[in-house]
């Protein structure tokens, strides 16, 4: 198992750039690397539903995404949005749950408590599958935000539907009672107090002893991982506490330093990969045994349905046509829906392991149709043409990068001073140095600067706060 997570680290890290500039999903390269390691490769892992390093990983994994998909969002622009938002959280989102879910009752004969499951399963994208979508600057930015808003909410809005409609597929009488209190209060307020808690022990210690920058950053995951235990020892749920907890740290506006965030979405990402590894080495394949007229007609017709829903829910939006169809397609499903139909398996409930193997089926499906549209729409941006100036004097510029300070900055003729300052903390602070220009870091740096007229020869210099 060590060995397997020092493979997923090193993997990841190495094809980064490879898989960026080619477009080649994430997903479908780590199945790919499952499968070697399976029963059907070399036979060093055969994790089945069953075990309990799945059931570890993929709860951990879940209110990992959970909690930096709440400490993610940006209120200011989710205010300024706010119309968009409810479109694609309210009818698109719910309306392709109910959507499915009617799919699934009418053509699979499934009970309605696990066409619930299944429907609201399938409703939710995959973040990493959009991560890279989401970061292209040539993608229309209200297309990007919308992508960015479902794919980070959407989850919060579906768990309950999964945890309510799980009580119906005992055969028993549910508690709803229970489950009210778990999903509306317990969970909630365990996360809430959990973030409260977190926040004024950090702005208190930073205050009067300092916190290093590097232990700020592991804080995230204390966090999240403390809100989930909480919750899971008061019986509510744990993955609601954790969105509880990140949604509160972002209420409250704490300053966190980025590494805070940055340090949470990375290692959610490392463990969602690794648990694609632990689906791919055995699991997800199962989907074949599920394979028949019914169940194909039911995950093409699933990944047609979702265009449908969208470009009615997002009539009168202001969104150009372009931008609606990127919306409309792009809603690949990938681990998030498998972490929510492992609920009710993990629960050990009635024909949950029938509801995992018709979701991993369109899963598979959905990882080769919009893996496939994102290579296609992967295209090379030509840079734009810097207008022709006159040659400057030529300055001395030091061949590495150096840091100096505002005086020496002030004294170098014909600089240009490029922001570097991550999306949000550029967001959080409409202050830019005069006559700058603003780099996203997350995007191709290289075409930014190309398009942007820099010459290779003109001395730069970067600023982050």
């Amino acid at each position: 198992m060590l060995a397997m997570v020092g493979v997923v680290i090193v993997v990841s890290t190495l094809l980064s750039g490879i898989i960026d500039k080619t477009g080649l999903p994430h997903v479908a390269v780590f199945l790919l690397l499952g499968a070697i390691v399976g029963p059907a490769g070399i036979a060093l892992l055969d994790p089945q539903l069953d075990s309990p390093l799945l059931q570890v990983v993929a709860t951990l994994s879940l209110a990992l995404v959970l909690f930096t998909d709440a400490i993610g969002l940006d209120l200011k622009e989710l205010k300024r949005h706010a119309g968009l938002a409810v479109r694609v959280l309210g009818p698109g989102t719910l309306l392709s749950a109910a959507a499915t879910g009617f799919l699934a009752w009418a053509l699979l004969g499934l009970s309605p408590a696990a066409s619930a499951v299944l429907g609201a399963a399938l409703a939710s994208t995959d973040p990493v599958l959009l991560r890279g979508l989401t970061r292209r600057s040539d993608i229309h930015a209200v297309a990007r935000l919308a992508l960015r808003l479902e794919s980070g909410l959407n989850d919060a809005v579906l768990l309950p539907i999964v945890i309510v409609a799980m009580a119906f597929l005992n055969h028993g009488a549910p508690q709803l009672g229970k489950i009210v209190l778990s999903v509306a209060l317990l969970g909630p307020l365990a996360g809430v107090g959990c973030g409260v808690v977190a926040v004024s022990a950090l702005t208190f210690i930073r205050k009067r002893f300092g916190v290093r920058r590097d232990y700020e950053s592991i804080y995230s995951l204390g966090v999240a991982f403390a809100a989930y235990a909480a919750a899971d020892a008061l019986h509510g749920s744990g993955f609601l506490a954790a969105f509880a907890a990140g949604l509160t740290i972002v209420v409250l506006d704490v300053e966190l330093c980025d590494c805070f965030l940055e340090y949470g979405e990375t290692t959610a990402e490392m463990a969602l990969l690794f648990t694609f590894v632990l689906f791919g080495a055995s699991s997800i394949w199962s989907a074949f045994q599920a394979i028949s007229p019914a169940a194909l007609t039911f995950a093409v017709a699933v990944l047609l349905l979702r265009p449908i829903v969208f470009a009615a829910s997002l009539l009168g939006s202001g969104v150009d046509r372009k931008g609606k169809l990127l919306i409309g397609w792009f809603g690949p499903r990938g681990l998030s829906s498998l972490l929510l139909v492992l609920l009710p398996v993990f629960a050990r409930l009635p024909g949950s392991i029938e509801l995992f193997q018709l979701c991993s089926l369109v899963v598979l499906l959905s990882v080769v149709v919009h893996g496939g549209s994102l290579i296609v729409l992967r295209r090379r941006v030509p840079p734009a043409e810097a207008a022709p100036a006159p040659a400057p004097a030529p300055v001395p510029a030091p061949d590495v990068p150096v840091r100096i300070g505002i005086p020496e900055a002030a004294a170098l003729p014909n600089a240009r001073f490029v922001d570097v300052r991550t999306e949000r903390s550029a967001s959080e602070s409409k202050e830019q140095i005069r006559g700058s220009v603003r780099v996203d870091p997350a995007a191709d740096v290289v075409g930014q600067v190309r398009r942007l007229g820099i010459r290779p020869d003109e001395p730069i210099i970067l600023y982050c706060a």
